[in-house]
């Protein structure tokens, strides 16, 4: 997959997520690059999610199914 395609897709993607789309997307981001996931307090420590420990709480509430 090129550059282009990969940013054309994240795009689309972020572009779906509803209100929240910035932590979800970030949420996303980080559950991709952890080795391994045992609790979402572990995911708000991701350097990859720069959002506040609460925001992912939110989002998950917030976002579309």
């Amino acid at each position: 997959m090129n550059a282009d395609k990969l940013k054309a897709f994240r795009q689309t993607a972020y572009q779906c997520l509803g209100r929240s789309h910035d932590a979800m997307f970030e949420l996303g981001d980080a559950v991709l690059s952890s080795p391994s996931v045992t609790s979402f307090a572990e995911l708000s420590c991701s350097p990859l999610f720069r959002q506040q420990w609460s925001s992912l709480y939110e989002a998950l509430q917030d976002s579309r199914p």
